[in-house]
C-alpha cells in the first residue's frame, strides 16, 4: 500500500467539536506520527497540527470528516514522496 507523509492543520472555533475530532483522530491513530494542540484562549479557539503517514485516501477521508464538523476548518499539505509499506 502506498503511503504519503502529510501535515493536517485544524482550527477549532466550536469547542463542542473537540470530542468528535478526538474520536476521529483515535480511529486513525495507526497513521498518526505526532500531534500538537494549542489552546489559544485569547481568541477562544484551538489550533491542532497532525503529522500523518498514511494512504492518500485515508488522509483525504479524515480531512473531509473533520472539515465537515461545524466550526472547524482544516487544510492538509502533502509531501511528494510516496512509500510502499
Amino acid at each position: 500500500m502506498e503511503t504519503r507523509v502529510a501535515v493536517m492543520s485544524i482550527i477549532v472555533e466550536n469547542a463542542e467539536a473537540v470530542e468528535k475530532i478526538n474520536a476521529l483522530l483515535h480511529e486513525s491513530s495507526e497513521y498518526i506520527i505526532g500531534r500538537m494542540g494549542i489552546p489559544y484562549r485569547k481568541r477562544e479557539i484551538s489550533i491542532i497540527s497532525i503529522a500523518l503517514d498514511a494512504p492518500q485516501n485515508a488522509i483525504a477521508t479524515l480531512s473531509g470528516k473533520i472539515g465537515g464538523l461545524e466550526g472547524v476548518s482544516v487544510k492538509t499539505a502533502y509531501s511528494q514522496i510516496l512509500s510502499d509499506e
